[in-house]
């Protein structure tokens, strides 16, 4: 009895050993997939920017903003940057950025958004003002 104890005992620990390591790996893997917020979409990439005309961009991100520790600046040419007023929008994760009328040039946001989670994402969007 005491030898098919010691085998039932081995055979088990063999098999939960690895089945052990993977969920462990792979909750380790999931947690790397939600630690950042990522632009989804916005809207700089569907509508023209035309020049003298003030309008708000939308950024729609993966996961929700943490609005208040969040910031979004304009750089201008010779690398500029002047800090934008942001807003939530209606759904999770989308920020609204209050654009000023701009002249006809090439521009970009350059923003840092913290996350619910946490993380802080900072990164570049290049636009061009047209006529």
């Amino acid at each position: 009895m005491t030898w098919f104890l010691l085998f039932t005992f081995q055979i088990m620990t063999q098999f939960i050993r690895p089945l052990f390591s993977i969920m462990l790996l792979l909750s380790c893997y999931s947690g790397l997939l939600n630690a950042h917020a990522v632009v989804t979409d916005y809207s700089l990439k569907i509508e023209t920017v035309s020049a003298h005309q003030a309008k708000p961009v939308k950024l729609t991100f993966n996961s929700s903003i943490e609005i208040g520790l969040s910031q979004v600046f304009l750089v201008r040419e010779g690398d500029v940057e002047e800090k934008l007023p942001v807003r939530m929008g209606q759904a999770a994760g989308e920020v609204l950025i209050d654009m000023p009328a701009l002249e006809v040039g090439e521009y970009a946001l350059h923003y840092k958004i913290f996350a619910a989670d946490g993380h802080i994402t900072d990164d570049i969007i290049h636009f061009t003002v047209h006529p």
